[in-house]
């Protein structure tokens, strides 16, 4: 069986993001082969956990997916903050004798550094086209968590567990390793719980996360996506801007924007060349207010390229506005209307401006309101298994997962409980625990 073969039937998938299903991107004629380990949010520690107590893993399954797509170079991308996890690659490097063919690339600590394109642009000098991929440009991208996956896959143990760091408003913050499917309330139980009343959680990281209410993250779980469980207080900067409906962003855009431009000026989409302008954006709907009658308008369509970095609505935007927001919104609508970008077009130089405007990653995570959590030396691994789990069959871009267990079948751990659909994008899916299935609408509960 070629590695290609084991990483889907592990069911590996991109460990953040959408969830790209990984054997689908180790396609015959990779230049580069990139491995992210610039932790593209403020507060995560995840990757670098991974590569300090990982590091030769890493390095031997990006090895044997170089020597299948015959890729000519693999470079780790991680900031020159990053010492330890510099060593520990340092050594797995020369340990393995791979100094000819895998390199590290040590970059500035800067936000979003971590973002695919704007990694592969520092790495190797290319921009990855307007609706592009990095394939585009001869490079394959895969975070460190992931390349993590694809050596359990070399060695025929499936994508069950998942690393993720749990920070915030908790007594410990921690790394955890534990089941797909277990519990975010669990998760924050063994950081010791909460440390205040009133708070809201954010899975992911605090620039790009999805917050969720207190009561919502008693339904949340564990995916093969969650890279991390952040708990803020209720009030902070974020949670205020999410909870505006988007009529009030709309009406906001149209009274508040003062047409600075800095949204435009501080994208690093845009300063990579992509015809993307969230300040036209935003006064093409505050003249209106709403979206009628505005996806034919090529500004609009540009939000298609927006990579929703919270740079402008975190940190650039003076009135505290949200175009991320709403270029997400008008992303949606697009999709919803048929409406595609075509690749490539509008692509203009990169900004000689863009050097000077990579955000320090600090002061990004202070101006999402989390700066007091940033410094937190986060070493520890608690790893725990659930007696219950909850495996939603969508964990991942494409198709849902097709149930091959029955209610009632007692199932074990690494079993086959859902398969990827024949002849589509998708990913299979293993039981986490040992124990007894029952089928819910849209996922596999099991039960020790």
């Amino acid at each position: 069986m070629s590695l290609k073969d084991k990483i889907f039937a592990a069911g590996v998938v991109g460990c953040g993001g959408a969830g790209f299903p990984t054997h689908v991107k180790l396609s015959v004629g990779v230049g580069n082969l990139i491995i992210n380990g610039a932790e593209c949010e403020p507060l995560l520690r995840t990757d670098r956990y991974i590569m300090t107590n990982f590091a030769s893993e890493l390095v031997s399954a990006a090895e044997a997916i170089r020597n299948e797509t015959g890729a000519k170079l693999c470079t780790i991308g991680l900031k020159q903050s990053y010492k330890s996890e510099t060593s520990a690659l340092q050594k797995a490097i020369k340990d393995c004798g791979a100094s000819a063919t895998v390199k590290l690339h040590l970059l500035k600590s800067f936000y979003p550094a971590g973002d695919e394109q704007t990694l592969v642009r520092e790495i190797t000098g290319k921009t990855v086209p307007p609706a592009g991929i990095p394939l585009d440009v001869g490079c394959v991208v895969l975070n460190a968590a992931t390349l993590l996956c694809v050596y359990d896959a070399q060695n025929g143990i499936p994508f069950t567990d998942k690393f993720l760091t749990v920070t915030g408003e908790v007594k410990k913050p921690v790394v955890l390793k534990v089941p797909l499917g277990t519990s975010f309330n669990e998760c924050i139980e063994k950081a010791g719980g909460v440390k205040i009343d009133d708070y809201i959680v954010v899975s992911g990281g605090p620039m790009m996360g999805r917050i969720i209410s207190r009561e919502q993250s008693e339904n949340e779980v564990v995916t093969k996506t969650t890279s991390g469980i952040l708990v803020l207080k209720a009030d902070c900067a974020i949670a205020k801007a999410d909870a505006m409906s988007v009529q009030q962003m709309l009406n906001r855009a149209r009274s508040s924007c003062i047409q600075c431009s800095y949204c435009t000026q501080m994208c690093p989409r845009y300063l990579l060349g992509h015809p993307i302008e969230p300040h036209m954006i935003m006064r093409k709907t505050g003249l209106t207010g709403s979206l009628d009658g505005l996806l034919s308008d090529r500004y609009i369509q540009n939000a298609a390229l927006c990579c929703e970095c919270g740079v402008c609505e975190i940190y650039a935007c003076p009135m505290g506005l949200q175009p991320r927001r709403i270029n997400a919104v008008i992303k949606k609508a697009l999709g919803e209307a048929g409406i595609k970008y075509n690749k490539g077009e509008g692509q203009t130089e990169e900004s000689t401006m863009r050097e000077y405007r990579k955000i320090p990653t600090k002061r990004a995570a202070a101006r999402a309101g989390a700066a007091d959590y940033y410094d937190y030396n986060i070493t520890e691994l608690v790893s725990f298994e659930p007696c219950k789990v909850r495996l939603p069959l969508k964990q991942h871009t494409g198709a849902p997962s097709e149930p091959v267990v029955g209610n009632g079948e007692k199932v074990k751990k690494g079993q086959l409980i859902a398969k990827c659909p024949e002849g589509k994008l998708g990913a299979n899916l293993h039981a986490s625990i040992d124990g007894t299935v029952t089928l819910t609408d849209g996922s596999i509960v099991i039960n020790k």
